[in-house]
This record gives C-alpha cells, sequence and structure tokens, in this order.
C-alpha cells in the first residue's frame, strides 16, 4: 500500500501542471498513472486470489491444456499489435470454476478472469475472443481508473497523497470486480474488440455472438455478465459495423473455431 502511495504522488507531482486534461487512453480526466494501473491490478489480484469460496481458480500446473489453450488465444490478440499496453500491462489469464456465472472481467493492468460458465456459454472460439478482447480493452482503454477518478474526484484522491482517507485504495480495489461501466465505456470496448481482432485469424466480430445469443434466449434469464455491462441494445449491429468499415476477415477454419473449442470446454 505504501508502494501505491508513493506512485499516486510522484504521478501527481509530474502531471499537476496539466491535471486538467483529458487522459490519453479513453478520452476522461485520470489521475492515475500507468504505474498505478498495474499497482491497483496487483492489489485486486491479490483480494480475489485470498478469496478461493468466491474465486475457485483452477489450478494452471493441474488444468495445463485448458490454461494452453486460453493463453495461446490471448498471445493471437496480443500479437495483433492493436493493444497499446500490450508491452506494459500483465495480461495474466485466470479460470474461475463456476458454471453457473456467465461473466468475466479485467482488472486495471491486465488481469483477466473468465469463469467457465461463461466458456461454456459460448459457441466458438471466435466468441471468446472477441469477449476476451472486450474485457482487456477495459484495461487498455484503462476505463476503470478514469471512473474511479470521476466516481470519488481529484481532491478525494489528491487527500490520499497527503495522508487523508488511507482505507480508499482498498475500498478500489474491493470495487474494481464489480464495477458497473458506463454506456459509453461499453461501446468503446465493443468498438476495440473489433480493432484488437482484425489482424488476427479469429472473427473481428466475435463478441456480438455472445450479445446475440443473449437476444435469441430472450431477457427471462440474462447473463451475470449483464450485472456490470449495460444490455444489448443495437451492439450486435454496432459491432458488425466496426468490422465491416475495418474491412476485416477471418482465417481461422471451422474446425479450429467449433470442434477445437468444443474439445477445449470438454476440459473443464
Amino acid at each position: 500500500m505504501r508502494r501505491l502511495h508513493t506512485l499516486f504522488y510522484v504521478s501527481f507531482i509530474a502531471g499537476a501542471a496539466t491535471l486538467h486534461s483529458c487522459s490519453k487512453d479513453s478520452g476522461g480526466l485520470n489521475i492515475f498513472s500507468i504505474e498505478d494501473d498495474k499497482q491497483l491490478g496487483l492489489q485486486t489480484k491479490a483480494q480475489i486470489e485470498a478469496d478461493p469460496a468466491q474465486f475457485p481458480i483452477l489450478d494452471p500446473s493441474t488444468h495445463a491444456a485448458a490454461y494452453s489453450y486460453i493463453n495461446a488465444l490471448r498471445d493471437d490478440i496480443l500479437a495483433g499489435g492493436k493493444v497499446n499496453h500490450r508491452n506494459d500491462f500483465a495480461w495474466e489469464v485466470k479460470i474461475i470454476k463456476n458454471d453457473d456465472i456467465q461473466n468475466a472481467f479485467c482488472t486495471p493492468g491486465g488481469y483477466i478472469y473468465v469463469y467457465t460458465g461463461l466458456i461454456k456459454y459460448l459457441d466458438n472460439k471466435s466468441s471468446l475472443a472477441g469477449v476476451m478482447g472486450h474485457e482487456m480493452a477495459h484495461a487498455d482503454r484503462r476505463h476503470s481508473t478514469t471512473q474511479m477518478t470521476k466516481t470519488y474526484g481529484v481532491q478525494t484522491l489528491l487527500d490520499v497523497l497527503v495522508g487523508k482517507n488511507q482505507n480508499l485504495l482498498t475500498q478500489i480495489g474491493s470495487e474494481l470486480v464489480a464495477l458497473k461501466f458506463s454506456r459509453s465505456d461499453e461501446s468503446e470496448a465493443d468498438e476495440y474488440s473489433v480493432k484488437y481482432l482484425c489482424p488476427t485469424k479469429y472473427e473481428a466480430s466475435g463478441a456480438a455472438d455472445f450479445f446475440q445469443k443473449i437476444i435469441n434466449m430472450g431477457s427471462s434469464n440474462p447473463p451475470e455478465f449483464l450485472s456490470t455491462h449495460p444490455n444489448p441494445d443495437n451492439r450486435v449491429q454496432n459491432i458488425h459495423k466496426h468490422a465491416d468499415d475495418g474491412g476485416c476477415t477471418t482465417t481461422i477454419s471451422s474446425e479450429e473455431n467449433d470442434a477445437g473449442y468444443a474439445a477445449f470446454k470438454a476440459t473443464l
């Protein structure tokens, strides 16, 4: 915690003269630095992994095949070259064993958590790539810390720098797991998911498959994902439009996209 306070102080001193300017990442005022995002991510990761009852994370050593699959998918997204902070953040993936929750989230600093319920809810590899790209975009575009700046206000966060309200950072870390993003952040994450996937072999509009499935199934039992994400609305059409406008194509084979994904699900 002392290290994070120091990082806040350094980032404030460095940016005090231009504190009124907008973040380069998501277009909103963000008092947090890139190093702060990384430290907040580590803090949130520690809180999650200290609570196995709520977050039963699969052991990578005993589920090597599943982690090899999902890590290779993440690597494909990063290799596309469109993730701005691909070399800054950890981009560590963990699988949470809970088949009843169709959700995923990514903390600041790039710690990605995917529930088995989401993996089993989806039908192909491009769909998972699309949802992962969407979650990675929230971290890459720094939506969480931009929103925290807006929620708590600059003055409250500056008070932390001078030793006041020192429990605030722990509270922020707890809130990051269930953070509800704004509609504009969700739209941007959808757009950037397409941008990330466009240079890859995956279907760039893969995230649309998830929302289309929700629409097809009706709203009587919406996935857990929508507890932290606004309703689909016209997101399917917008995602497909981004892919069309970007001239995106796919080269993934049906065997890898469908049969290979079914085999991956079977390991869970």
